[in-house]
């Protein structure tokens, strides 16, 4: 593709603005190099099923969140990564759709990203790939899961989780229509349970119960596992294909309404923006 490790897309023959990429041979070879991911996802997952088959355990997946240049016309690092994802086409929900045959949890990751934390030279837009990428499974009707991509400990990363895994915010009659099937936190480390730390992370666990007491029994919380089934008959290529055509994500609220900030108060939002600019100046 001609290019060095440290070139920005427009300095590249490949993806530079009317590149190789635009071109015949260059959707030809996306193409080629993007079906070759789906192909090879849907073979493991395929074996995966197999072994498991009978079992009482539900399949996963990680989508890897390549969320630097988002924001260029070409997607170079996505496209690089095997995503064909433009804004005149959709890379993710071919793979959704494929995941949907092995009844697969989609994982995503970024949950704890906001895009004023980055930098700027970096063109990225991990709230709106989060947005792209969870509204893609959730057309496909897969459950969705996610974790942080980095570790976390103030309440500004811990509120864009709780959006991200309630978009749309609680619904008090019932499940909300768009809500994650599971979050990990990563990570268990010594900073962590930093007894400031720990208090704010204890808040955080409450808020993504939606303030209820702890539920052992996973059932009365919609996490049925049942033993595993044989995965649906293979899709054909041209019908994964099918699901390029974009389509608009589903709508977000700004801000959850399970904020951990409310219960932190004014000190800890105070260092939440302090290490905010940190990490932002760092990078």
């Amino acid at each position: 593709m001609q290019g060095h490790p440290n070139d920005t897309p427009e300095s590249t023959e490949f993806f530079r603005s009317k590149g190789t990429y635009q071109t015949e041979k260059g959707k030809f070879f996306l193409t080629w190099y993007s079906n070759k991911l789906l192909t090879h996802g849907d073979e493991i997952l395929d074996e995966a099923n197999k072994v498991f088959l009978g079992c009482k355990v539900k399949l996963a997946a990680k989508i890897a969140g390549i969320h630097w240049w988002y924001k260029t016309e070409s997607h170079a690092a996505e496209l690089t990564s095997g995503y064909y994802n433009l804004s005149d086409r959709d890379g993710y929900r071919p793979v959704a759709r494929m995941f949907a045959r092995h009844n697969a949890i989609l994982n995503f990751t970024c949950l704890e990203m906001r895009n004023s934390e980055q930098p700027e030279e970096a063109k990225s837009c991990a709230q709106e790939l989060v947005q792209q990428v969870l509204s893609d499974g959730w057309r496909e009707n897969l459950e969705v899961a996610g974790e942080n991509a980095l570790p976390r400990y103030d309440s500004e990363g811990y509120n864009q989780i709780l959006l991200n895994a309630r978009p749309n915010g609680v619904n008090k009659k019932g499940p909300p229509k768009l809500r994650m099937y599971g979050v990990t936190y990563l990570r268990l480390t010594e900073e962590l349970f930093q007894k400031q730390n720990f208090d704010i992370f204890k808040i955080f666990v409450k808020k993504m119960h939606a303030n209820q007491d702890l539920c052992p029994d996973p059932e009365k919380y919609y996490h049925y596992t049942v033993p595993m089934e044989r995965s649906k008959p293979k899709i054909p290529l041209e019908v994964l294909l099918e699901a390029t055509k974009p389509v608009k994500p589903y709508p977000w609220s700004e801000v959850t309404d399970m904020s951990v900030s409310e219960a932190t108060g004014f000190f800890f939002d105070l260092l939440a923006i302090i290490l905010s600019v940190f990490r932002k100046n760092r990078n």
